[in-house]
């Protein structure tokens, strides 16, 4: 696979290839005019069937916004953001489309099973959000607009469901916050390293990478381990007991499992 020098890039794929994550935005509202750029390409995103699983929640009431600092895992930023947007997997909306059209009446007449959502319509539902909430973070991007993904609001699902006041078959996925940068001159800013692309691009099956291959891997990624690592012996240990084992995770696979349960009922 070519590296990035080699790449003849165009407008679309400058802003692919330098789009960070931002945490910190100047005071200013992001413009009407930029709002409305950012929604139509969010609205043009691919979606399953052109049914649109899913819904979008402007955070525009600071006090939402202030507590949303604390249920998703202590980010001041969040608070700070001009634009915080709420994306929802979302089958409510057709389920209520369904009873007002008589689906149920029908499937009685015909001998069927009026089949409610399922883990498998959850799955489908946060691809369309998330392809939406990615159309709306390259939009803001090719604007000059950061964008930051918190999907710490998985966590806490039943103070999340009172906040926004969010029915049974609507599932949190993930807020974005967006926001003018501090600086207008974002380009010198290292870009985020990721794996290798022979690590996790493959053709005709899965390949799994040999032990002997992950310190190459890693090591392009994170580098030597050192504070971050928690006193870890080896970046997988570090990896693991800050991330995979940390209280957060436990807490967003709680509140995850309890949300499933409406949608395997």
């Amino acid at each position: 696979m070519s590296s990035t020098s080699a790449i003849l890039m165009n407008d679309t794929l400058h802003v692919l290839d330098n789009r960070r994550s931002l945490r910190g935005y100047d005071s200013r509202p992001i413009s009407k005019a930029h709002k409305e750029q950012i929604l139509h390409g969010m609205f043009r995103a691919p979606t399953a069937g052109n049914m649109m699983h899913y819904s979008v929640i402007e955070v525009a009431d600071q006090k939402k916004k202030d507590k949303l600092v604390t249920t998703c895992d202590n980010q001041p930023f969040i608070a700070k953001a001009p634009l915080v947007l709420l994306f929802l997997a979302d089958l409510q909306r057709w389920y209520n489309f369904f009873e007002y059209s008589g689906v149920p009446d029908v499937c009685r007449e015909r001998g069927l099973d009026y089949v409610t959502p399922r883990e498998s319509d959850l799955l489908l539902a946060s691809c369309d959000a998330l392809v939406a909430a990615q159309n709306a973070v390259i939009a803001a991007e090719s604007i000059g607009i950061g964008s930051c993904y918190i999907g710490d609001v998985m966590e806490n699902i039943e103070t999340h469901r009172e906040m926004f006041d969010l029915p049974r078959w609507v599932f949190p996925i993930a807020l974005l916050c967006f926001g003018y940068p501090l600086r207008e001159d974002r380009d010198d800013r290292e870009k985020t390293p990721r794996f290798p692309p022979h690590f996790v691009y493959f053709k005709d099956k899965y390949s799994s990478v040999d032990n002997k291959d992950f310190e190459t891997m890693l090591m392009s990624h994170y580098g030597q381990p050192n504070s971050f690592f928690d006193g870890a012996q080896n970046i997988g240990q570090g990896i693991y007991l800050r991330k995979t084992g940390s209280a957060f995770s436990a807490e967003m696979r709680r509140s995850v499992k309890v949300a499933l349960k409406g949608w395997s009922d």
